[in-house]
């Protein structure tokens, strides 16, 4: 049996100034795309559309913005909103936890998009870069959670299992006394972190370092994640729940659903286009502020 470590949530005081873990985790979140940015940069079949630094970093800030706003407004509307609409002051104060994967997807996927217009990217080819880069900076989300000791696991049918955890009731005080949920229960984020953000990092990291078709390397990743954590739901206790065709439904299963879908007709459709020989080659000479495929942007 494990007992929560239960670390204290604020990682160093400057004063009156508080440093969250929640916080340093995604800063280092940010800090894995641009390290693993630079290495795919370098990748010959993306080298070849002229991928710069400058890209990243521009693009990092985009993407900020979609994870944190998405993310948050995605929490608020998918899982809590009477909470947060009863006391709307919450919704600013990210640093107690709380962001919705499915919202920051969103949000992102509408970033990149205003990026690759002003940039003048095909969005497409937009997708498929970043999408490598963004499992790892998912696990460290998820181990900001297991810090917060958010998202706790569902009771373990074998009490007996060896990394069955206490888990802390957040409801109440945790010190000096801390109050534990019933049951032991499996650590949900240790699992999310692993399978949804670095096992699907191995498998999609693999996948992309060989050209693909345009669009294939982002319908892979959502098509990872979806399963992935649409098999990882089943041991987290779900936020809500419902049923499908007579079976149980998390919320996060729900949600995960129509990316599966999504991602398998894009599969298809990428795959589809290659085999009829139209898909899109890239062209070297390209210069910044125009699509590498069409040409410069009206």
């Amino acid at each position: 049996m494990l007992i929560h470590p239960m670390p204290d949530p604020v990682a160093l005081q400057l004063g009156p100034v508080a440093i969250h873990w929640y916080g340093l985790m995604y800063v280092l979140a940010f800090a894995l795309f641009i390290a693993l940015g630079r290495v795919r940069i370098r990748q010959p079949h993306i080298a070849a559309q002229l991928w710069r630094k400058e890209d990243l970093d521009d693009m990092l800030f985009y993407g900020m913005l979609g994870v944190v706003i998405g993310g948050r407004l995605g929490e608020v509307l998918f899982y809590e909103p009477v909470k947060y609409f009863s006391n709307p002051i919450e919704i600013f104060k990210v640093w107690h936890g709380g962001m919705s994967f499915h919202g920051g997807f969103i949000g992102v996927l509408i970033a990149m998009s205003l990026w690759a217009r002003k940039s003048g990217r095909n969005i497409l080819d937009v997708y498929d870069f970043i999408a490598p880069l963004v499992p790892l900076g998912y696990a460290a989300g998820r181990m900001g959670n297991f810090i917060n000791a958010e998202l706790p696991g569902r009771v373990v049918a074998d009490q007996s299992l060896p990394w069955a955890m206490l888990w802390p009731d957040n409801s109440f005080p945790l010190h000096p006394n801390p109050v534990f949920l019933q049951g032991l229960r499996h650590p949900s984020p240790i699992y999310q972190m692993l399978i949804d953000g670095l096992l699907v990092f191995i498998i999609l990291w693999l996948y992309a370092r060989k050209e693909r078709p345009r669009l294939a390397v982002g319908a892979f990743y959502t098509l990872l994640y979806g399963c992935a954590r649409f098999f990882t739901e089943y041991f987290r206790t779900p936020d809500w729940e419902t049923t499908f065709l007579g079976m149980p439904i998390t919320s996060g299963q729900v949600l995960s659903l129509p990316m599966v879908v999504a991602a398998i007709a894009m599969l298809v459709w990428a795959y589809k286009v290659r085999q009829r020989g139209t898909a899109p080659t890239i062209n070297p000479q390209s210069k910044p502020g125009s699509d590498p495929v069409r040409g410069p942007t009206p």
